[in-house]
């Protein structure tokens, strides 16, 4: 391993980690793993970074309060201002007898200067066959991921829609702050699965949690002071997985214009009271644009299932094998 390109973060799940699940929600597991990738990213660069995007992210056993959490963030692959960032998120308790890992993902970020724009980072050179696999896979992702912005690019998302919805609005306060100013990736993160939960929470009268996050992609900075609006939809039912679209926009609040500055497509799943995941009523889209928008849930698994190295877990298999 290059000595340089890998930092781990060790730290206990505190209480004010719990989430509405009983657990800690996605949303601060992408907040740790953002921290992370930063940190490997800066360290690399040595210089400001911003997240562009977040790779296909499975969340497997929950993290509990209590445990003790490793998140490992691996500089895998570099472009000319990029660094691709493998995360690995593991936890247990303090004693080590039930350790395991929890999620993985990759992250990319961009090295800035101080006009904001992109700057050169140093070459990543691979050592090993470990390591040189995991650059290939980062730079074939390269083609898959761009077919997924295409993909999502291509959708519109309008009031033809009648599928359950949920819009979340607020104003980014100065606690969401990063260290360039802006609004932390992470904190977007965790705002896109509270919507996504509220959404899939709603339509199936059930609690729920995120199994899957993929193709976030951060498009503008998010300024502390803006109006938030955090708009999720539901895309597609699976028996037990509910996909949902999910849109961050923001603005000045002097304006009544707002961009859209992050998007992405959460699998959330329901729960029973034992915490057990169980089947979810089945959603008929009835207008053009609700079949428009199912026909696109599909179409993204298919795209991952394409991915080198890719496995794709249990609720996103079940889509491709019925397309």
């Amino acid at each position: 391993m290059n000595p340089s390109n890998s930092i781990t973060l060790r730290f206990l799940a505190s209480p004010t980690d719990l989430g509405h699940s009983g657990s800690v929600d996605a949303g601060t597991v992408l907040e740790w793993v953002d921290k992370a990738a930063y940190a490997a990213a800066v360290g690399w660069a040595k210089t400001y970074c911003v997240t562009a995007y977040v790779g296909n992210i499975q969340f497997a056993d929950p993290v509990v309060v209590g445990d003790l959490v490793e998140v490992e963030a691996t500089i895998v692959h570099t472009g000319t201002s990029s660094m691709h960032i493998r995360t690995i998120v593991s936890s247990g308790s303090v004693s080590g007898g039930d350790g395991g890992r929890r999620s993985e993902c990759l992250v990319i970020f961009v090295a800035v200067g101080p006009d904001g724009r992109p700057v050169a980072v140093p070459p990543f050179e691979p050592r090993s066959d470990a390591e040189r696999l995991e650059s290939e896979h980062a730079v074939a992702r390269i083609a898959v991921r761009k077919e997924i912005t295409e993909e999502m690019r291509r959708q519109a998302y309008t009031d033809a829609g009648t599928a359950e919805r949920t819009v979340l609005r607020f104003l980014a306060a100065p606690t969401d702050v990063n260290w360039g100013g802006k609004v932390h990736g992470g904190t977007v993160m965790d705002w896109i699965d509270e919507a996504a939960y509220v959404c899939s929470t709603r339509y199936c009268g059930l609690d729920t949690v995120a199994v899957f996050s993929g193709g976030v992609r951060f498009l503008k900075p998010l300024h502390i002071g803006d109006v938030v609006e955090v708009e999720a939809r539901l895309v597609y039912t699976g028996r037990k997985g509910m996909h949902v679209a999910v849109h961050v926009r923001s603005g000045s609040p002097t304006s009544r214009e707002l961009d859209l500055t992050t998007e992405c497509l959460t699998v959330m799943v329901a729960r029973d009271a034992e915490g057990t995941a169980v089947p979810v009523p089945p959603w008929v889209p009835r207008s053009e644009e609700d079949r428009r928008l199912h026909e696109h849930a599909r179409d993204l698994a298919l795209i991952r299932s394409r991915a080198p190295g890719s496995v794709l877990p249990t609720h996103l298999r079940a889509v491709v094998d019925r397309a």
